[in-house]
Parts: C-alpha cells; structure tokens; sequence
C-alpha cells in the first residue's frame, strides 16, 4: 500500500541576480510585468528565480505527491506561512515574503507558519509522511517542522552530501526516469551526523 505524502518545499532565494530582477521596479520580462500587474503564481515565480533547484524540487513533488483527498500534497514554505505553488502573488507580495527573515528564532516567520503546519497536521491525520525538499544542515526548517511532526518528518537520503544544483539535477533526472528516492527521518539523518562527528572527534 503507497502511504500518503505531502511535500514541503523550501523557496527560492530571491537576493539572487534572478530574484533582483523580479523585485526591481523596471524588470522587462514577461513575469516581472505580470507581477507588478496582476500577479504570477508563486510557483512559476520561484521557478525563474531559481531555474535548476527549485524547479527540480517542484517537478518532482508534483509528480510524486500522494496527499490524503482535499489537502494540497506540495506547499512551499515562506516567510508567509505555508504557500501553494499555484497562488497568485503580485509585486508587493513577493517583497513583503522575500523580506521576512527565514529564522527558526523569528516570530514573524514562526508565527504563520507553526499556525499552517497545526492545521496541516490536523487535516491530514497521522499516517501521511510529510518530505522536506529543502536544507537540514540549519534549523530553519526541520525545528518547526519537527516540532508539529516528530519523526514523521523525511528527508531525501541521496540529498546528503550534495549541494543545490546537484539536487536539482538529480530531482529532474528522477522525473523523467519515473524513478522516486529514498526517504529517512530527519531525526535518524541528524543521529548519524552526530555520531559521526563524534567518531571523527575521537
């Protein structure tokens, strides 16, 4: 039996040369016109933004996805709370979310967010794994998440020891191929790291 999943995605950086093109007042491109009109979704935005990462880690959660009946199986996390890929932002969304600093020490970023991951945690019940394509080599992300889900947290094995654009490829090369990546608890990744640091320390 395929266990329900639910992906949350960590978002684009937007202090890049991409992300500064969209936040400027005089971006030319089709996106940059359309945010400070009638707003993009916040999908297609993260994507340009980051054109290998995140698009990979979007591909691949939307094609593996297996969310329990009326909940969204991708979310991306954001200064802002939990965001689906397909809502709408405008210019001045997009700038007041890139400015929120992503810090588990942040109200601003903590508040919505633990609010979004309770209610998820209460929508979807105690069987559905929860993925995090994003970065557990800080806090930011897996202390609220773990805080709401404990070791039902996961975190792809192969992202270990890979950096961003790696990741990306990686993630593209499993969609086309069809082929989905082992998961581990976050909780037994962070073990092993530890014990490792300790052997080596020895």
């Amino acid at each position: 039996m395929i266990r329900t999943r639910i992906f949350l995605l960590s978002p684009a950086n937007a202090s890049g040369v991409n992300g500064q093109r969209l936040l400027g007042a005089s971006g030319e491109s089709d996106l940059a016109l359309r945010l400070r009109r009638s707003g993009a979704p916040l999908g297609e935005v993260y994507r340009f933004i980051s054109r290998l990462y995140f698009r990979g880690k979007l591909d691949y959660a939307e094609k593996f996805q297996n969310p329990p009946r009326g909940i969204a199986g991708v979310q991306i996390i954001t200064g802002a709370g939990l965001m689906l890929p397909e809502t709408v932002v405008t210019l001045s969304d997009l700038r007041r979310i890139s400015s929120t600093a992503i810090d588990a020490k942040n109200s601003h970023y903590r508040r919505p967010l633990d609010s979004d991951l309770l209610r998820l945690r209460e929508a979807a019940g105690n069987e559905t794994e929860i993925i995090l394509l994003g970065s557990v080599a800080t806090f930011k992300y897996i202390t609220p998440i773990t805080e709401v889900f404990g070791e039902r947290l996961l975190f792809p094995k192969d992202f270990l020891g890979r950096g961003d654009m790696s990741r990306g490829s990686m993630l593209l090369r499993c969609c086309t191929q069809g082929l989905e990546l082992e998961y581990l608890p976050v909780e037994t990744i962070k073990r092993s790291v530890r014990k490792s640091a300790s052997v080596q320390g020895e």
